[in-house]
């Protein structure tokens, strides 16, 4: 079977070929996890390297690349290992194949999520490099007839200085795969790493660049059908009926049928099947339908606060704390439901056999993705393929845990008995008003000080819905609380003696949610920076230095700190603004997904209320850095995505209806809005964490502690309001 790409533009855009004949696979099959809580036990076969007689060496990639470089640094770690040329070496996306592309830190399935790509992948890649290199070694010290250990390897070359005999591993590639796999091997001393932590070009750049790049959009099947989907405006409506002559005498138009999730409209082409949809007549029912607005929720959410939830952590004595201070500082927050709003609209591809399934997707979820497909179509999950793609972007929101669009394709594949392949595909509006969102959250914090300012107690309440509730991740809500609810929250790092935070999770609002870059910690950081600068300022204490006297024990939340500070200027006056001007600098620090930020931002809030974010200042640790350049790149991007939300991100509902649609009312910042930002990494020699999501969280926080330093007013709603900010 043969996949065509259709050329939309020529002078952009090419046809794919494919690679070269396999030569040398190399399939690790005792990888141990390398996470505590995978199976105990546990040992999975692992496929990752080929190299080709034509001497490309190809690594495998088990997790998507959707502009987070993940591509880059899984490369890099294999190609330090086996010493190959970065010239040599390409990169391909796995198949959806748990047994052998599980996500080690989630455990026995395949995904991308949650910054584990490098985290899962370091020790597992670095010794499927080495075994490859150990194999083409071997291979040569068989044909030259000399000791292994005489061997160099360099730049994708095995030589023998003794002899001067050279061989490249192209040459060696087919007499490699005869050797056995080695039980054991020698990694490398990180002094003596070329590539890792070194500046190295990004393996997609030219693809993207220059339009040969993959995506979904880019699939065209022979007989393909496009398809958009009218979904009920409300959630949980239902079709009553619909009249489908007019849709089905746009020219192009070939079927509208009825599935499960609302109308299809299948045409030749997207524009055709939207130009259907749009003359497609649908009665809803919406007997059944949600019909509150957002202020009813949250009312809901004030009410839900005033009694205790569901325990997360509970330390100490807060009651006794709290009665026996001399003060109480106490503050509430609303964070509204935020959209993914990736640059790449959704799409699937989908193709049905007769006792199979093909998906072409940007695939974040491919087991759980391939386990519902095949209980959809009822055939077995290893006859469903999935064919893994770019994507532009997700930050969450193609790792549905229902699998929504991906399903909805292959239903409606079914519904025409597969005569067709299809290509769904969600405009931005489909996903704006029916999609998923980060949960809406109501949060109340409570610090006690006893009579010299001195923090004794400290209690935070959350309110929102579950992400993983309802779901097939329910397994791990405990006792009542999802921890990505309270994640940032019940593992606050400063040393509080009574401490305590509990959770309210609403099951009467049923607005779809869905993780969100940083999930749990994009509301739970902003809560506990800003409420803890309160706290810093009735303590009479500079907020850098009342924070690190509560890390004794959190030595790289201190780090990143120190750091930030430091190259911030800390301390040091800001220079003047325009007349009128209020200039303020603010800190926030963070940990999520095992990666440490600091943020120093500086703003200037003009007399009318507008907001100018200046600098911000970031200290990074993520363990080894991989690929620096990538690191400070996905931290200006995390400033970038958080910023969007800080200044200008909020889904609303009015009477059950989303009242956003797109850019134009859910506006990402733009270029002039995007402040300086010169990041810093801590040098460090624990194993690589992610850094997909962990620089977003202390983004806003530090934005309005530095408004507050500024102007005198806490923020304590999301989106910043100007209007509040007015001299």
């Amino acid at each position: 079977m043969t996949i065509s790409i259709r050329i939309e533009n020529e002078s952009r855009r090419r046809f794919l070929h494919g690679a070269a004949g396999l030569t040398l696979a190399v399939y690790l099959p005792r990888a141990r996890s390398a996470d505590a809580g995978a199976r105990a036990g546990a040992f999975e076969p692992n496929a990752f390297v080929r190299i080709a007689a034509d001497n490309t060496v190809t690594v495998i990639s088990k997790h998507l690349e959707m502009g987070q470089g993940t591509y880059t640094g899984l490369a890099t770690i294999v190609a330090e290992e086996l010493d190959a040329a970065w010239a040599q070496v390409r990169v391909e996306g796995a198949p959806a194949d748990a047994s052998r592309y599980n996500n080690l830190r989630m455990g026995p399935t395949q995904g991308t999520g949650g910054s584990t790509a490098m985290a899962n992948s370091w020790d597992q890649l670095r010794r499927a490099g080495a075994s490859a290199r150990a194999m083409l070694v071997a291979a040569a010290a068989q044909q030259w007839k000399v000791p292994a250990e005489e061997l160099g390897v360099s730049d994708g070359v095995v030589t023998h200085s003794r002899t001067q005999r050279k061989a490249t591993f192209g040459q060696l590639a087919a007499a490699a795969a005869r050797q056995p796999v080695p039980a054991e091997v020698v990694l490398k001393d990180p002094k003596h790493f070329k590539l890792i932590g070194k500046h190295v070009p990004r393996k997609d750049s030219n693809d993207k660049t220059n339009g040969t790049a993959r995506f979904t959009q880019d699939v065209h099947l022979p007989d393909m059908l496009t398809a958009v989907v009218a979904h009920s405006p409300r959630f949980g409506g239902k079709v009553k009926s619909f009249e489908a002559t007019q849709a089905k005498a746009v020219r192009g138009v070939v079927d509208v049928i009825q599935i499960p999730s609302g109308v299809a409209v299948l045409a030749k082409d997207t524009w055709s099947a939207k130009k259907g949809r749009d003359a497609l007549q649908v009665e809803w029912d919406d007997s059944g339908a949600f019909k509150l607005g957002s202020q009813e929720i949250f009312q809901r959410y004030r009410e839900l606060a005033k009694s205790p939830g569901a325990m997360a952590r509970k330390a100490g004595d807060p009651d006794a704390a709290f009665a026996a201070s001399t003060r109480v500082l106490r503050a509430a927050y609303d964070f509204p439901y935020l959209a993914h709003a990736a640059m790449e609209p959704l799409n699937c591809a989908v193709r049905l056999g007769k006792d199979s399934c093909e998906i072409w997707n940007g695939e974040q979820s491919h087991t759980s993705d391939q386990m519902s497909v095949a209980a959809l179509l009822g055939i077995r999950p290893e006859q469903v393929t999935i064919h893994m793609l770019y994507a532009g972007g997700s930050f969450g929101r193609r790792a549905s845990t229902a699998s929504d669009y991906v399903l909805e394709a292959v239903n409606i594949a079914k519904a025409i008995e597969g005569r067709a392949p299809i290509k769904l595909v969600w405009l931005r509006e489909d996903d704006m008003r029916a999609g998923y969102y980060r949960p809406a959250f109501h949060h109340v914090l409570e610090a006690a000080l006893d009579a010299q300012g001195r923090p004794t107690g400290w209690r935070h309440r959350l309110v929102g819905q579950s992400i993983l509730a309802g779901t097939p991740m329910a397994r791990r809500v405990k006792d009542g609380v999802d921890p990505t609810s309270v994640e940032g929250a019940a593992n606050l790092p400063y040393a509080f003696d009574n401490i305590q935070v509990d959770l309210h999770t609403p099951k009467d609002i049923p607005v779809p949610v869905l993780w969100w870059r940083a999930v749990g910690s994009t509301h739970t950081a902003f809560s506990t920076e800003t409420f803890i600068d309160e706290v810093a300022a009735a303590s009479a204490q500079d907020p850098v230095a009342f924070r690190l006297s509560l890390l004794d024990k959190r030595p790289r939340h201190a780090a990143v700190l120190r750091l930030v500070a430091e190259k911030a200027g800390w301390g040091m006056p800001l220079a003047a603004g325009a007349p009128g001007d209020r200039r303020g600098r603010g800190v926030a620090v963070h940990e999520s997904f095992g990666s440490y930020v600091a943020h120093v931002a500086e703003v200037t809030v003009k007399a009318d209320g507008s907001l100018k974010v200046d600098r911000i200042v970031s200290a990074v640790d993520c363990g080894i850095a991989i690929n620096p350049d990538n690191v400070r790149a996905q931290t200006e991007g995390s400033i970038g995505y958080g910023l969007s939300a800080a200044l200008h991100g909020e889904i609303t509902l009015k009477d059950g209806l989303v009242e956003q649609s797109n850019f134009h009312d859910y506006a990402p910042i733009r270029i002039y809005e995007m402040p300086k930002v010169e990041v810093h990494l801590v040098a460090s020699t624990e194993a690589p964490s992610g850094m997909g999501e962990p620089a977003l969280p202390p983004v806003a926080p530090a934005v309005v502690n530095a408004i507050a330093a500024a102007t005198g007013k806490r923020m304590r709603r999301l989106p910043i309001n100007g209007d509040e900010l007015k001299a």
